[in-house]
C-alpha cells in the first residue's frame, strides 16, 4: 500500500498542482481571489504520504480522537477524569500536502483534480473531521454553468485506522465509565461505533446531505448545500460552496443577530428531529455559516442518526408528560418502557420526575428566558453525575445516545450565544403533539413554507 501511494503521489507531483482552467467566469474566479485561508499550510507539518497519515492517526488514537472532538465544547461540565482524558484527544491533524490530496482525487474520480474541475485550489480552506476541504470550480451537470464547489477529501488510510481502532473498544468503554460511574456503557459504545463507521463513508454522507437539502429546499432561513453526486465517492464529497460568517464571527455580532441565529439552529434541530425523524448528530460550532437576520447554512452530515416512528413517539411522549402535562407517573412509565429506568426501581416517582425535569426546564414554562453557559454546564454535570440514587437505576439505550448529544451540544451552543427568547412557544410550534401557532417572525415565515412544502 505504501508503494502504491508513493507512486501515485510521484505521478501527481509531475503533473503539478497549478490552478488551471482559463474559461472560468469572472464571478467564479472571485471565489478564489477573495478567500482568506482558514488553514495556513505549514510545510514542515503537512502530511505528504499515506504512511504519515497512519502515523499521525496513531498518535491521535483514531476513533478516540473523534470522541474528543465531539465532546470538546462540553469540556467545562465534564467530570475531571473524563475531561483530562479527552483533553489529550482533541488536536487536529495537520493538513495533507497538495500532492497527497490530489492523489486521493485521482484515485477516486479517475483523473487529477486539475482535469476533473475547471479550477482547483490545492490549498485547503477548512479542516473536516477526517479530512480537509478544498475550493474548486465545477461545471453544473444540468446547466453546464461554472459553479463554485467545496470538495471534502478524506485522509488516505483514515478508514482503516478508525475501523481497526473500533475493533478494540475497551478504552472507549473505560472512558465512558469514568464519566458515568456504574453505568454499563455497552449500548453507548455500540451506538458510537456504528455512527463513526458510517461517517467514514462519504457516499452515505452525500445521501444524508442530499436528503436534508431536499427537505429544507426553499426554507426562508435554513439552507443545506446541494451535493454533486457525480463528483462524490466514498472518500470525496463535492457540494455547493457557501460563503458566510463563522461561529467566532457571529459571537462578535450584536445580541439581536445572535438571538435570531440561535432560534434558527433550535428550529433546525427539532424540526429535523420531530418531523423529518433525522438529525445531524454533530451540533458543533464549525458546522454553521451565518448570513445575518437568522439565515443559517448547515454543514457536515456525516454523523446523522435516523429514528424510527416508534422511537420518535417515545421521545415526544416523554416531552409531553414532563414539560406539558407534568405527569410524573406517566413519565416514569415511559422511561421504564424505553429502558431508561429500571422497572420497579426503589425510588420515588416524584424524585424521578424532578431528576429528569432538568432537561426540560427551557421549554417547561411560557416565558422569555436567556440561555447561559452556567445552565449548559450544569446540565452536562447533571448528566454525568452518578451520585444521585436515581442515576444508579438509569441507563442510556442506543436510541437515546445521540439524543443526549443533541441536547447537550445544543444547550452549550445556545449558552455561548446567551440567546434570549420564549423557547416554550417556539417549541410548541415544533412538537408533533402540539403544533402551536407561529410565535416569532421566523416562525411566521416557516409556517408559510410548511403550508406549501411537499413533504408535509
Amino acid at each position: 500500500m505504501k508503494k502504491s501511494w508513493a507512486g501515485r503521489s510521484a505521478k501527481v507531483a509531475k503533473l503539478g498542482a497549478k490552478v488551471g482552467g482559463t474559461y472560468a467566469s469572472t464571478a467564479a474566479r472571485k471565489v478564489f481571489a477573495s478567500t482568506e485561508r482558514r488553514i495556513e499550510l505549514d510545510e514542515h507539518r503537512e502530511l505528504k504520504t499515506a504512511t504519515a497519515v497512519a502515523e499521525e492517526l496513531g498518535h491521535m488514537k483514531g476513533a478516540l480522537m473523534k470522541l474528543g472532538q465531539m465532546a470538546s465544547y462540553l469540556d467545562e461540565g465534564l467530570p475531571e477524569p473524563m475531561r483530562m482524558a479527552l483533553s489529550q484527544l482533541r488536536s487536529a491533524a495537520p493538513p495533507m500536502s497538495a500532492d497527497l490530496a490530489a492523489g486521493v482525487i485521482e484515485q477516486e474520480l479517475g483523473r487529477p483534480p486539475t482535469d476533473v474541475f475547471v479550477e482547483w485550489d490545492p490549498d485547503p480552506i477548512a479542516a473536516a473531521s477526517i479530512g480537509q476541504v478544498h475550493r474548486a470550480i465545477a461545471r453544473h451537470p444540468d446547466t453546464g454553468e461554472e459553479t463554485p464547489v467545496a470538495v471534502k477529501v478524506q485522509y488516505p488510510g483514515v478508514d482503516e485506522a478508525i475501523t481497526a481502532d473500533l475493533k478494540n473498544a475497551g478504552m472507549l468503554g473505560t472512558m465512558l465509565k469514568q464519566g458515568f460511574g456504574g453505568l454499563d456503557p455497552d449500548d453507548m459504545v455500540a451506538e458510537i461505533k456504528e455512527r463513526l463507521v458510517e461517517e467514514l463513508d462519504y457516499r452515505l454522507e452525500a445521501q444524508n446531505q442530499a436528503e436534508f437539502a431536499d427537505y429544507y429546499r426553499d426554507h426562508p432561513y435554513i439552507h443545506v448545500p446541494d451535493v454533486f453526486p457525480e463528483l462524490s465517492t466514498g472518500r470525496v464529497l463535492t457540494s455547493e460552496l457557501v460563503n458566510g460568517a463563522t461561529w467566532d464571527e457571529l459571537l462578535t455580532w450584536d445580541q439581536r443577530e445572535r438571538d435570531l441565529a440561535a432560534e434558527t439552529i433550535f428550529r433546525f434541530v427539532f424540526r429535523s428531529l420531530y418531523l423529518f425523524r433525522e438529525f445531524n448528530g454533530d451540533p458543533h460550532p464549525g458546522n454553521y455559516l451565518f448570513h445575518g437576520d437568522g439565515h443559517v447554512t448547515f454543514l457536515d452530515f456525516g454523523l446523522v442518526k435516523h429514528f424510527s416512528p416508534e422511537e420518535m413517539s417515545t421521545f415526544a411522549s416523554m416531552v409531553k408528560s414532563a414539560a406539558v402535562d407534568n405527569d410524573d407517573a406517566e413519565f416514569r412509565s415511559i422511561l421504564e418502557r424505553a429502558g431508561m429506568l429500571q422497572p420497579g426501581a426503589p425510588v420515588a416517582t416524584d424524585d424521578v420526575g424532578e431528576y429528569f425535569q432538568r432537561f426540560y426546564e427551557p421549554v417547561s414554562v411560557d416565558r422569555e428566558m436567556t440561555w447561559s453557559g452556567d445552565y449548559a454546564s450544569s446540565i452536562v454535570r447533571h448528566t454525568f453525575d452518578r451520585t444521585s440514587p436515581i442515576s444508579q437505576y438509569a441507563t442510556v439505550p442506543k436510541a437515546f445516545v445521540f439524543i443526549q448529544r443533541i441536547n447537550l451540544g445544543l444547550y452549550a451552543l445556545l449558552g455561548e450565544l446567551r440567546a434570549t427568547g420564549n423557547y416554550r412557544r417556539i417549541a410548541e410550534e415544533l412538537w408533533p403533539f402540539f403544533l402551536g401557532p407561529p410565535s416569532t417572525p421566523i416562525g411566521e415565515a416557516e409556517a408559510a413554507w410548511l403550508a406549501t412544502h411537499p413533504r408535509q
